[in-house]
């Protein structure tokens, strides 16, 4: 049994050197159509690196040629297969573009959409991968609107978005978080807060990002010199009530009392103060 085993081993040994020494001669000196039956067999036995290799190689003479088409789905596919997903959403993408009557082209809109989804890394890193799949996404619910995969790509894309939806709120409260290191973040802050707000309306962050916007326009008050506190403490009464308006049983409401609390004592305090410079104005004046 052990001498059958081995002699299996080696004849499948063999298989594999032939194979590899046929594939480096093709790879090296064949012509393009025997590089091009060797990538194409690489690709339907999944050796996708393999395939690459020749299918760029190929690439140049075949283009503009009725093969090409298959080619570049093929180059597609096999990045995608390597985990080359930002390199296969390109490629499929192209694809989409260059043969706009192929049979094909609905799946390659997907798969483009795709790649990018699987390229998209979490959401505190760059994100660009995650809104080149965003807007592939959008593209192909515009387009292929009774798709069978159109259930899907409005899920990937609701992931996306949260994704990114994640992303700015958490960099709304760095910006909130440093602020005491940097006054200049407290504006940064309610300008992101705001930001997201606008763009992501019924946010799952809501509630808190309008908590938070209060309290970076409550302590930036706090922080400013007196003459610059009158717009500031409007501001921050306005995101006061805009945060009552929308929770009005807020879990910040107790904490956000207390903070109106303080913006209406200083507001009180300021506004004394204003009287008192018109008052000695007006009496500079009559002298």
């Amino acid at each position: 049994m052990q001498k059958i085993k081995n002699l299996a081993y080696l004849v499948v040994l063999s298989l594999l050197l032939v194979s590899c020494g046929e594939y480096q001669k093709v790879l090296n000196k064949g012509t393009a159509e025997e590089q091009y039956k060797m990538a194409v067999k690489m690709y339907e036995t999944q050796n996708f690196s393999k395939a690459l290799r020749l299918f760029e190689k190929i690439a140049p003479n075949y283009r503009g040629k009725p093969q090409m088409e298959r080619i570049s789905f093929m180059i597609a596919q096999s990045n995608f297969n390597e985990k080359q997903y930002s390199i296969a959403g390109y490629y499929f993408d192209r694809f989409t573009k260059n043969y706009p009557k192929s049979s094909k082209k609905e799946e390659a809109a997907f798969l483009s959409a795709y790649s990018y989804k699987m390229a998209s890394p979490v959401f505190s890193k760059d994100p660009t991968d995650t809104n080149k799949a965003l807007e592939a996404f959008q593209l192909f619910i515009n387009n292929y609107p009774d798709s069978e995969k159109i259930d899907e790509a409005n899920t990937h894309y609701a992931e996306l978005r949260g994704k990114l939806e994640k992303k700015y709120f958490e960099i709304a409260k760095t910006y909130y978080r440093t602020a005491d290191y940097d006054l200049r973040n407290y504006n940064a802050a309610i300008q992101a807060f705001d930001n997201l707000l606008e763009d992501y309306l019924g946010s799952k962050y809501k509630e808190e990002a309008l908590y938070y916007r209060l309290k970076a326009a409550h302590d930036f008050v706090l922080k400013s010199y007196d003459r610059r506190k009158p717009k500031r403490i409007k501001d921050a009464m306005d995101a006061y009530d805009k945060l009552v308006r929308n929770y009005p049983s807020s879990q910040y409401l107790e904490e956000s009392n207390k903070m109106l609390a303080t913006l209406e004592s200083e507001k009180e305090r300021i506004d004394l103060l204003i009287a008192k410079q018109k008052e000695y104005e007006s009496s500079q004046e009559k002298k």
